[in-house]
């Protein structure tokens, strides 16, 4: 009788749990999936043996350093190549890489290969893709990302490791190799050198193929996608026609560097990029310009540039790269849409459209509310951490505190990963308001509220309110 009075209950239990991974939605399913990779990483952190080089990190340390790299970000209270040993360094590398392609790019791909369909909860998370581009399947695109992962960052580890492998020696020359080529294409800003990629051994090869590792992770899977059926098409020499989304995310990536590169140039010429010759200068600027909008990875001393320069990175990093990458930010396509859509203002058009195609209105108007939403809560967080870091210092006295926790907030919401030099003088309190960033900025701001903020259905009216107009501006 004991026998079945506990099988029943365990029998109960588990319809129960079953029951609620049902009722889980797409939202709380993909915020969960980042929620238990960050609780493995840091417990792991805590528990594995042989990952420090003295010390190892406290809780919160742990907690602020598992986030980091599950959400891609960047951001370090420890050094990365003093202080973790390779095990360690290899630890973090699993949370880059399992945050960078997310547990459910996982879960989908298994779940393919089995030949089983996928539930309605992962084709909501996929929904975007025939939405936007119909003549991708999800299903070919989710092997694809696997396959574009490792086919690039094999790539870049052996472009890295044939440039390194003369100055660091051909053994020691293989493990930078392959981390830096999987934080660069998940742009993760993590790098087992202490200066970064501001040292003086760092060549020209190095950064460029940094830059493009960063730009490749950054476009997004389906804009990797669209380019690979496009360039089959040519050889076959059959016509494919590129999406809209895929064309705005290109031109748009393009202007960014291109702008972004100009103006560090100009800002930085005789400051940060004095001692450089003027080909240099031009790369180093065009590096400033590309990771700034994700990558996190440091050519320059950001506490020793211009005011104007750190203003103009806080900026890219608030634009980010493109959806379904491995950046954070207000994405490049929203920031065209926004673009568009004054333009088409100022020309008195009601439509936004753009190379023969005109954006849906509920398109534009999630476009203005992302935005809005995200430059509201960015001031939120940049007021915030100020609030605590900096409490009871007169501006006086502050030294240009105000510059350094704007850039460290926006760098944690953005995923970027920069830094003026404040992250390990962090309190307690700081690093989780910088933990929470970090992890709103790696799942989205939308997302997060859709997980947490479940609104109750209504019924839909058969009526509306009488229409009022408001001045505006």
């Amino acid at each position: 009788m004991r026998h079945r009075r506990n099988f029943g209950w365990e029998f109960g239990g588990n319809r129960e749990r079953a029951s609620l991974w049902r009722r889980l939605s797409p939202s709380q399913l993909f915020v969960g999936s980042f929620v238990l990779l960050i609780a493995v990483g840091t417990v792991g952190l805590k528990t594995i043996p042989g990952l420090y080089v003295h010390q190892p990190l406290s809780w919160i340390d742990a907690l602020f350093t598992a986030t980091s790299a599950s959400c891609v970000t960047g951001l370090t209270v420890a050094d990365t190549a003093k202080d973790f040993t390779p095990a360690g360094q290899a630890w973090l590398l699993v949370l880059i890489q399992c945050g960078g392609l997310g547990i459910i790019t996982f879960t989908t791909l298994w779940t393919v290969s089995l030949g089983r369909r996928l539930s309605l909860r992962h084709e909501a998370l996929t929904a975007s893709v025939a939405e936007v581009a119909p003549h991708v399947d999800y299903r070919i695109l989710a092997r694809d990302v696997v396959r574009f992962t490792l086919a690039i960052e094999v790539v870049g580890a052996l472009t890295l490791y044939v440039d390194w492998g003369p100055q660091l020696g051909w053994v020691e020359a293989l493990w930078p190799s392959v981390f830096h080529s999987i934080s660069a294409f998940c742009n993760a800003g993590f790098s087992t050198f202490p200066e970064s990629m501001s040292g003086s051994w760092i060549t020209s090869i190095t950064l460029t193929v940094i830059m493009i590792l960063i730009v490749a992770g950054g476009l997004g899977f389906l804009t990797l996608e669209e380019l690979s059926l496009w360039v089959q098409a040519r050889r076959r020499r059959r016509p494919f026609r590129i999406s809209l989304h895929s064309r705005l995310v290109l031109v748009t990536s393009t202007i960014l560097i291109i702008v972004g590169a100009v103006a560090a140039l100009a800002l930085e010429w005789s400051v940060t990029l004095r001692d450089l010759p003027p080909e240099s200068k031009l790369l180093h600027a065009t590096f400033i310009s590309v990771t700034a909008r994700s990558a996190g990875f440091s050519n320059i001393d950001y506490a020793a540039a211009t005011d104007a320069t750190n203003f103009l990175t806080i900026i890219l990093m608030t634009i980010g790269g493109s959806p379904g990458s491995m950046t954070g930010g207000l994405k490049t396509t929203t920031t065209a849409l926004l673009v568009l859509l004054a333009w088409s203002r100022v020309g008195g058009e009601d439509l936004v459209s753009v190379w023969g195609r005109s954006i849906p209105q509920e398109t534009m108007q999630r476009a203005v509310g992302l935005a809005v939403a995200t430059v509201a809560f960015a001031t939120l967080s940049v007021f915030v951490l100020v609030a605590i870091e900096r409490t009871a210092i007169p501006h006086h006295e502050s030294g240009g505190g105000f510059m350094k926790y704007f850039f460290e907030a926006t760098s944690a919401l953005t995923t970027v990963g920069l830094t003026m030099g404040v992250t390990r003088e962090l309190t307690s309190a700081g690093k989780l308001i910088a933990i929470l960033l970090m992890f709103i900025g790696r799942v989205g701001l939308p997302t997060t509220a859709a997980a947490f903020l479940v609104a109750e259905r209504k019924p839909s009216r058969a009526f509306r309110y009488a229409y009022e107009d408001v001045a505006v501006g």
